[in-house]
């Protein structure tokens, strides 16, 4: 099969890559929160007049909301600046959703060739986006080591 150029090599299409990765975030989290989460909770979110959005996973009892990014650095070691882009946007959400929930999000561990990941460059980098009651995660695909890096 040949690989698309936007397409993560070997991945069968980005949307299975991505849900994938959701499974594999909220089975980890489950256990280490103790809770069952759901995918693709609906919360209302705004500025002015609210409208739903479906935040990747979640508990409304519980009141947590998680959204799962597993992008990579590019293969030259490149920021990926569009998937990026999505990143601020999730941000974005966080911040207009409800302030009484729990915000996690949860990145793919990937080191380019300086070893640094793309959750601390993104850190590095668009702090002042990120909003103070964000948590960010970063989980290890390989090891299935979850950390909390801010």
């Amino acid at each position: 099969m040949k690989d698309i150029p936007f397409q993560r090599k070997g991945g069968k299409s980005n949307t299975e890559i991505g849900k994938s990765f959701e499974n594999e975030v909220k089975d980890i989290f489950e256990k280490k929160l103790n809770i069952s989460l759901i995918h693709h909770i609906p919360v209302k979110i705004g500025i002015n007049e609210k409208k739903i959005h479906k935040f990747d996973l979640g508990n409304p009892d519980e009141k947590i909301l998680i959204e799962c990014k597993s992008h990579k650095w590019t293969e030259g070691g490149n920021i990926p600046s569009a998937k990026i882009t999505t990143w601020d946007q999730a941000m974005f959400y966080f911040f207009i959703a409800p302030k009484d929930f729990r915000k996690i999000f949860c990145i793919l561990k990937d080191c380019n060739s300086k070893n640094e990941t793309l959750a601390q460059y993104y850190i590095r980098t668009r702090d002042h986006l990120i909003p103070t009651d964000v948590e960010i995660w970063e989980f290890d695909d390989t090891t299935q080591e979850l950390k909390r890096l801010k």
